[in-house]
């Protein structure tokens, strides 16, 4: 992104006599389109989310605003701005603004819940289409049994941090500018450990390898994710554990092409079987079935059979097996083959179609002038 600053109104895209509410209204916007959670490893996104952040953390400062219109980004200068690259700093000046927009976005004080562990798992079309019981190993962080998740050496106790007080904060003051940040002390603990545990060396954790069986729906597509409650990282003493969120991707299959809720799959046929119609074997997930294919197909025609598709996911409704007919032209003729096919060449010279004479004849046009 560029090094200079965009104008703090044209970033939240409002006049310059635009009231508190307007302002408050703007910045909603933008803080629900570009907020972090909702754009997970998007770095435009966070940018966009921090300059709006910014921006109106100066618009709604009455005295600060003035500042602004009067001077422009130069009267901001040694006020204190809050760090806006740390998104913590973002939630502790915005936190009941948060918590009003997304239901609880300010950052928690206290036992903090565990992080959400993600996990990906590879199916096949089959199991896709059935359904499917899968044994998964994954690392998840556990409380430590030698500390009880103090991070503290047995017999020892964290200290009160300093900076913060036990508090897990600090102010800064400029003039009558206050603004609350996380203290980077204790990051926002209120403590210090000062004798480590030697088993997860301060940090309260350990990693620990689990096992579980999950059931995979039937239908599942690729890009489908569901979420296993509780099954991700340990949080602090007194909260509950993230989630496992596990992501499917469902491999590709050598005769099937998914479309939705159908399968597509092409199947070959003789010159003899289009020409007459016959009953040829067609590939299903569930084994091969016998179809009757209608005299007079052409290759490229498309057969529909119902309830041999995939299952819809929410619904159970299950989609179409459409088969694509392709007409193969022998390479290697025996001689009573070669001898059919050059007597039906002679018929055909006899009894030319009305699509082929209306072809022969516009290719003659093409050679011979009108004078002719």
């Amino acid at each position: 992104m560029s090094t200079t600053k965009r104008c703090f109104y044209e970033v939240l895209g409002v006049r310059k006599e635009a009231t508190e509410d307007e302002l408050k209204k703007a910045y909603r916007v933008l803080a629900m389109k570009y907020h972090p959670d909702r754009n997970s490893g998007d770095e435009e996104a966070a940018e966009n989310f921090k300059e709006a952040s910014e921006a109106y953390a100066v618009l709604s400062d009455g005295p600060k605003r003035q500042l602004y219109d009067r001077y422009g980004h130069a009267g901001l200068n040694g006020l204190g701005m809050p760090d806006f690259r740390n998104r913590d700093s973002i939630f502790d000046v915005f936190g009941d603004l948060f918590s009003e927009f997304f239901g609880g976005g300010r950052r928690q004080r206290g036992p903090q819940p565990g992080d959400d562990l993600g996990y990906h798992l590879e199916i096949d079309l089959v199991e896709a289409a059935k359904g499917v019981k899968k044994s998964i190993t994954f690392s998840r962080k556990e409380i430590c049994s030698d500390c009880a998740g103090s991070g503290c050496k047995k017999g020892t106790s964290p200290a009160q941090c300093r900076h913060c007080r036990g508090q897990g904060v600090v102010l800064t003051s400029q003039g009558f500018f206050r603004v609350q940040q996380t203290c980077r002390g204790c990051g926002g603990s209120g403590y210090i450990i000062t004798d480590p545990c030697a088993a997860c060396v301060g940090r309260g954790r350990v990693a620990v390898k689990r096992t579980l069986e999950i059931n995979v729906p039937a239908g599942a597509f690729t890009g489908l994710r569901f979420a296993l409650r509780g099954e991700g990282e340990a949080g602090a003493a007194g909260a509950p554990r993230g989630d496992l969120i596990c992501e499917v991707e469902v491999h590709d299959h050598p005769l099937f092409r998914r479309d939705g809720d159908h399968l597509i799959c092409q199947v070959p046929i003789t010159y003899s079987q289009a020409a007459l119609g016959a009953e040829i074997d067609v590939p299903t997930l569930d084994g091969p079935m016998k179809h009757k294919l209608k005299r007079g197909i052409q290759s490229g025609d498309v057969v529909r059979i119902e309830g041999k598709g995939l299952p819809k996911l929410r619904t159970g409704r299950t989609g179409e097996l459409l088969v694509v007919v392709v007409v193969e032209t022998p390479k290697n003729l025996t001689k009573r083959q070669e001898e059919i096919f050059r007597e039906l060449a002679e018929i055909d010279q006899k009894h030319v179609s009305p699509e082929r004479k209306s072809f022969v004849e516009k290719l003659k046009g093409l050679f011979t002038s009108k004078e002719e």
